[in-house]
């Protein structure tokens, strides 16, 4: 059955594999240069810079948050290491783009990376044109999600209402505080359907064919 999304008039977006697959490999090639990185700051080997990095992201849900605290790492720094990253492997949706455009209301990016990450990956994929803001990872004060501060400063900053906000994460911890919020909240990726999360509104494997489906509010 199609989804009920007839409440809904604001659509919250996390960005790295939501907006397109984990599939693409992409990330792949963000956390390599990122355990390169750790490994730099730390001086550790490269396999147990990996264990870190992944530690830190257990902890804080931002490996960079971790470098942060524990290693005095300056995020411009953190943030330059993916600013002139190929992103030959991620690939123009037509599909997705058509069902975007179908939604009614504001549509924003909610994303743990920083803006000139986001703007790249956006104008790459042809969807910037769509979206009215990028909250980032600057945007929320370096308090990524799940915490709910992040969501807290991202609500008051756009003046959003939750019950009418429907937020797509891969992360499936990412959604609770969504949840609690009393968004409507959808797990999207190849792990979806395997969820059995209480605070998973919806899952899915692939975006553009759940938004194409969804049962949307009528224009005014």
């Amino acid at each position: 059955m199609s989804a009920d999304l007839t409440h809904i008039d604001t659509w919250l977006f996390d960005l790295d594999n939501t907006l397109y697959p984990e599939e693409s490999g992409f990330m792949g090639q963000v956390e390599g240069r990122m355990t390169d990185f750790v490994a730099k700051v730390t001086g550790l080997p490269r396999d147990e810079a990996f264990v870190l990095q992944k530690k830190y992201l257990a902890e804080h849900g931002l490996t960079l948050r971790g470098l942060m605290l524990n290693h005095g790492v300056d995020p411009a720094d953190f943030h330059a290491l993916f600013h002139d990253l190929s992103l030959d492997l991620l690939a123009h949706d037509a599909d997705l783009l058509a069902a975007l455009e179908r939604l009614p209301g504001r549509r924003l990016i909610f994303t743990n990376a920083d803006d000139k990450h986001a703007e790249r990956v956006l104008a790459h994929l042809g969807l910037d044109h769509l979206f009215d803001d990028v909250f980032h990872i600057h945007s929320f004060g370096f308090t990524p999600k799940p915490d709910p501060l992040g969501f807290e400063r991202m609500i008051d900053a756009h003046g959003l209402t939750p019950a009418t906000t429907a937020f797509f994460e891969d992360s499936e911890r990412n959604l609770k505080p969504a949840f609690d919020l009393d968004m409507t909240t959808v797990l999207v990726g190849a792990r979806a359907e395997a969820s059995t999360a209480p605070f998973v509104t919806y899952r899915t494997t692939k975006l553009a064919p759940f938004l194409s489906g969804a049962r949307l509010k009528e224009a005014a």
